[in-house]
């Protein structure tokens, strides 16, 4: 029984997504940017190189998580790089791999259905970040290899682990 949904974030989330990551600011902010105000900019980037997904708690309407997938490039790569962050109180708990399950199918199927039609996902992790690299292995994403000074984050540049997956190797909820 799935636990929540997906869906592309509206101007009208800008309060609940600011108190998610108020409230999450000490669990998300060794890793990533806290921006709690940042929801209108990151609507305004929306488009071809960017889609971003919410993953919602369907007994509380609650905020579990954000998903950006970004650097998209279709062509012969049709490849995108996910980013996300999960949020208090639904830590733990298992809904964010719930969502970034039907993430993936959104990503991986075809355009002609309403998917994204990637081929190959990557995920990039600071490689202290334990939680973030077991939710990319719990998705079946393979250890690609180590990038020196990846992202400029909290005022130094920050190593990071590269995971992938091709849609040869998801295995889809439906």
């Amino acid at each position: 029984m799935t636990r929540v949904t997906i869906r592309a974030p509206r101007s009208s989330d800008a309060e609940m997504y600011a108190e998610a990551v108020r409230r999450s600011a000490e669990h998300i902010g060794r890793w990533n940017p806290v921006e709690p105000d940042g929801l209108p900019d990151l609507l305004q980037r929306q488009g071809p190189g960017l889609r971003t997904f919410l993953i919602v708690d369907l007994a509380t309407g609650g905020l579990v998580g954000k998903c950006n997938v970004a650097n998209i490039v279709m062509g012969r790569f049709c490849n995108g790089a996910l980013g996300y962050d999960s949020y208090v109180p639904f830590v733990g708990t298992g809904r964010m791999t719930e969502g970034m399950r039907l993430v993936l199918d959104s990503c991986f199927a075809d355009q002609t259905v309403g998917g994204l039609g990637l081929h190959r996902l990557e995920i990039n992790v600071q490689p202290e970040n334990e939680r973030s690299i077991a939710l990319a292995r719990r998705l079946g994403f393979r250890h690609e290899g180590f990038t020196p000074r990846m992202l400029f984050l909290d005022g130094a540049w920050r190593d990071h682990e590269r995971f992938a997956l091709t849609v040869e190797e998801w295995v889809p909820l439906r």
